[in-house]
């Protein structure tokens, strides 16, 4: 049986403190799985993004950039334990990539702090890590996903740009500019990002492509955003998405390694 699978423990086999964390009724994982959350201003939405998140994880990492509001005061009441870091930079990539360099565990889920994401979902993207994916990437399109949030011009436009993406990287992805995602800490190392806004997620999707890891889709729905108004300008950003396109093609093809495929799942494809 795997190192880091095995079915929950009985009263007839008791759990090893500190080595395996009970995820369902069905089984456990010992690699510590970290959550970060970027928030700025979101102090009314944090109640509901904290009540799905399950108690099994190992830390919350909540990313403030410089929030105004009671953001820091509520999360920490939420979940006294967390791990709170000031985002010095600014847009949602410098604070995914500060959350990322502060976190300790394993594996390392991305959740947004609007409450659009079920927290309940993390059990499938740790399971597609533990089964053998490097990169588990959410998909509001893939069979058994879907969007509360999305107008038909940001459909559009995110159809479009993962469709260039699939033709000139060879990449299967059903959803390109989604921000729920997990991975294993060790492809930091593999995709090294640099960038600081939105399109933090498109870059990411192509690069682990790019460096040959493994990539399973995993179906998600996402809701609307409860309270507040998002930041995201659809024009604005797909516009920047599309050049982080462009400059990733452009720039000199990295290394791939040679690596099994995830079962059941190819480079992006829907597993």
């Amino acid at each position: 049986m795997s190192s880091v699978l095995r079915p929950a423990a009985t009263s007839q086999d008791p759990l090893i403190p500190g080595q395996y964390r009970p995820v369902t009724s069905d089984f456990a994982i010992a690699p510590p799985v970290s959550v970060v959350i970027p928030a700025m201003n979101e102090a009314e939405n944090l109640p509901y993004v904290f009540k799905t998140l399950p108690d099994w994880i190992h830390e919350v990492v909540l990313v403030d950039g410089n929030s105004t509001d009671d953001t820091v005061q509520v999360a920490r009441e939420l979940w006294p334990e967390i791990k709170v870091v000031e985002q010095r930079g600014k847009g949602k990539g410098d604070a995914l990539i500060t959350g990322f360099a502060a976190c300790t565990g394993e594996i390392i889920v991305m959740v947004d702090a609007d409450g659009s994401a079920d927290g309940g979902e993390i059990v499938s993207y740790v399971s597609a890590l533990v089964g053998g994916a490097d990169f588990a990437k959410g998909s509001r399109f893939a069979n058994g996903g879907g969007t509360d949030d999305m107008t038909p011009i940001r459909k559009l436009g995110n159809r479009v740009l993962t469709s260039v993406v699939n033709h000139k990287f060879g990449a299967r992805y059903t959803d390109l500019c989604y921000g729920y995602n997990a991975f294993w800490k060790r492809c930091l190392d593999e995709i090294a990002l640099d960038c600081a806004g939105f399109e933090i997620e498109t870059l990411m999707n192509i690069r682990v492509v790019k460096a040959g890891l493994r990539v399973q889709e995993v179906p998600s729905h996402e809701f609307e955003r409860i309270h507040g108004v998002s930041n995201l300008r659809a024009v604005h950003d797909g516009l920047r998405v599309l050049r982080v396109i462009l400059r990733e093609r452009a720039a000199r093809p990295r290394r791939q390694r040679t690596a099994a495929m995830a079962p059941g799942a190819s480079r992006g494809e829907v597993s």
